[in-house]
């Protein structure tokens, strides 16, 4: 049955090549966007495969990172692909964070807090966790619209099977809408709350280089397409094929939007 398929988040190598590469993308720009001056201590949340870890590693001078996520595995990858100093990882579950109050001068967390039951707790421990004036900031994607590989990808499902709508993220996260983020910030009592959109390019080198990855079953859509029988599967992959915009070279470009929020932390 469609409502009984589960999330799973276990296999780096398996998560890098569906969203792991665009998220990387997008965590330039929401970096360059909160504009965080250098030598802060950052707090990672649902680190996962070290995406954004290993961004605000590379473009905002930290003093130190900290990811925590609760898949070994996803840790294991980070751990493995990260070997900066500054970066240490830990097991633990967003709802309630293994660190001290005052810990940190940032907490972010991306493309996570719609898959975590109690969103609002996961933001009232960032909160706890993060200095004085200190910044708290998130984003996720845009399901219902421009997070086109995804999008795309039940849109089609929905056509051959529409009691699969229930496990669209779009239909499952209604957090994911800016109004939604910037009320779940100023509900944990954060200050100068605001939002914004950021779109990046995902371009595929041919089909395959878009269809292999919903193979790995890391995540909602490529833990559904692995539910499937094999001429299930085929049919929705035929179906994609012929309808994403492929050029003569074979390479398919798309657009993945996120919205982003963030707040400040008061005394």
């Amino acid at each position: 049955m469609a409502g009984e398929h589960e999330d799973v988040w276990a296999a780096g190598k398996l998560y890098e090549p569906y969203v792991g590469r665009w998220s990387r993308l997008v965590a330039r720009e929401f970096l360059a966007w909160l504009g965080v001056p250098p030598q802060r201590d950052w707090l990672d949340v649902g680190c996962g495969t070290g995406a954004l870890s290993e961004t605000l590693l590379e473009y905002t001078d930290p003093h130190a990172v900290t990811g925590v996520d609760p898949s070994s595995g996803f840790l294991e990858y980070a751990k493995a692909h990260l070997t900066d100093p500054r970066a240490a990882f830990a097991l633990g579950d967003a709802q309630s964070l293994p660190f001290d109050a005052d810990s940190f001068d940032v907490a972010v967390s991306g493309l996570v807090l719609n898959f975590v039951p109690q969103p609002a707790q996961a933001v009232a421990e960032m909160t706890r966790v993060v200095r004085s004036g200190g910044t708290l900031a998130a984003y996720v994607w845009d399901y219902a619209e421009k997070m086109e590989l995804i999008r795309r990808f039940w849109d089609v499902v929905v056509a051959f099977e529409p009691a699969a709508s229930n496990l669209d993220e779009a239909r499952r996260f209604p957090l994911c809408q800016p109004d939604a983020l910037a009320d779940l910030f100023t509900s944990a009592g954060l200050g100068q709350v605001e939002g914004c959109p950021i779109e990046v390019p995902t371009r595929f080198r041919d089909f395959a280089d878009f269809w292999s990855p919903f193979l790995g079953g890391q995540g909602p859509a490529p833990a559904y397409a692995m539910s499937l029988g094999e001429e299930h599967r085929v049919a929705i992959r035929e179906r994609l094929k012929a309808n994403l915009p492929t050029s003569r070279d074979g390479s398919i470009s798309l657009v993945a939007r996120a919205w982003a929020v963030r707040g400040t932390v008061s005394g």
